[in-house]
């Protein structure tokens, strides 16, 4: 189990942006630039009871990897996500239920009726350009640059953010960066999650 901080910025255009040609992002990266593609699938009940709980359910692909994850609530406030976050690898797309079992999940696994009702919800088809950055005393951070979208049935909605995720060091470094960064650019602070848009949107909300 890990603690998770981030974040979390909405990119208030629809060009893309050009991190690559701001002083801040050339002075504070550390290492080369990569892309990935992301696909992931949030499960659940008809009737919620793994977002009434407090917790989501993931199965992300990248390339041939496959990951669950188990993601509690937490807590989300200008812009800052907190929550306790378990990521397993998997050998496919299949879930690994004894790891599952070690997870906030484990009294909903515990309840047959409603793990055998589990199934897919939205998803998230995005891709991401991964940022190491450094700041002062140390503070590593790993920025995210997010296009693409979510889909719940036959709706869909635009991802566009930069999600800004602590790795080591002091969480009001990042805050600091990130009012740089939102000094600089088209950028305001989201207290919605990936998984908030996307339980909204399969409810027939479009956040």
């Amino acid at each position: 189990m890990s603690l998770e901080q981030e974040i979390k910025m909405l990119v208030v255009q629809s060009e893309e942006l050009d991190l690559m040609s701001l002083p801040l992002i050339q002075q504070h990266l550390q290492a080369p630039v990569s892309h990935i593609h992301l696909l992931s699938t949030y499960f659940d009940t008809l009737d919620k009871a793994l977002m009434k709980f407090g917790v989501g359910l993931r199965l992300r692909q990248i390339g041939e990897q496959w990951l669950q994850t188990v993601k509690c609530s937490g807590e989300a406030e200008n812009g800052l996500h907190q929550r306790k976050e378990w990521e397993h690898e998997l050998s496919g797309p299949e879930f690994d239920v004894p790891r599952l079992a070690e997870t906030a999940l484990a009294p909903l696994l515990a309840q047959p009726e409603v793990w055998q009702a589990i199934e897919p919800v939205f998803t998230t088809d995005f891709e991401r350009c991964v940022l190491p950055i450094e700041l002062e005393d140390g503070t590593s951070v790993e920025m995210a640059y997010d296009r693409g979208e979510v889909r719940a049935g036959m709706r869909r909605a635009h991802i566009h953010e930069i999600e800004l995720e602590l790795k080591q060091g002091a969480i009001e470094k990042v805050q600091e960066f990130a009012e740089q960064l939102k000094a600089a650019l088209p950028l305001e602070y989201s207290d919605i999650s990936k998984a908030g848009q996307g339980y909204a949107l399969s409810q027939g909300v479009d956040k």
